[in-house]
């Protein structure tokens, strides 16, 4: 039978599903040496460009770092907090923010051929780029955890050291930078609180 989206795509996911992506995930600071199949690093982008930004704007750069070398590139520029279960991750993403995004979007925003002047302001230009790259490290997150792998984002790093060794040419600026893999229990901290919704949310 065909898919079809106009009577499935209403429908909630499984309890399973939800456990899987939200309720039952956890941000990892351990990981086994289970390695990344290369291929499901293809996929988890294929899944993650889908996610909306304004105006189709996808300024967010993937710089996935999964040799030894890089790693040993990266590992200065990692806050100590952060250095050791970075070098121990199979992987680690780091998501940039191109702020010469405009430029791409007479490909990617082809109904409107004057997109690319909305963002002439190179203060509104980088807002947008911050904003939406953000987005997609979220929908990159939600991506991973489909595919099974786990995650562990960090804010912790040098910006500076991170742009020049790793986005020396061009406009784009790192934003963070996420631990990908299979993770372990290993320094897995109690689940933190969360808000409920009368703390964080109203029907209006």
């Amino acid at each position: 039978m065909a898919f079809d989206s106009h009577t499935t795509r209403d429908r909630p996911v499984t309890d399973a599903v939800l456990a899987q992506l939200f309720t039952e995930a956890r941000t990892r600071n351990g990981w086994t040496d289970r390695p990344v199949d290369p291929a499901l690093l293809h996929q988890l982008y294929e899944l993650t460009k889908f996610g909306p930004t304004a105006v189709n704007n996808t300024p967010a750069r993937f710089v996935f770092v999964t040799s030894p070398e890089a790693k040993a590139r990266l590992a200065p520029h990692m806050s100590e907090g952060n250095r050791a279960k970075t070098m121990q991750a199979p992987v680690t993403v780091i998501i940039g923010m191109d702020l010469d995004f405009h430029e791409t979007l007479p490909t990617l925003f082809p109904h409107a051929p004057g997109a690319k002047d909305w963002f002439a302001d190179e203060a509104a230009r980088r807002e947008s780029a911050f904003r939406n790259s953000s987005l997609q490290g979220g929908y990159l997150t939600i991506a991973a955890r489909s595919l099974g792998l786990d995650v562990g984002p960090m804010s912790g790093f040098d910006p500076a050291g991170v742009k020049a060794e790793f986005f020396p040419d061009g406009n784009i600026e790192p934003n963070y930078i996420m631990n990908l893999g299979y993770g372990s229990d290993e320094n897995l901290f109690p689940r933190s609180p969360r808000l409920s919704f009368d703390e964080a949310a109203q029907i209006v």
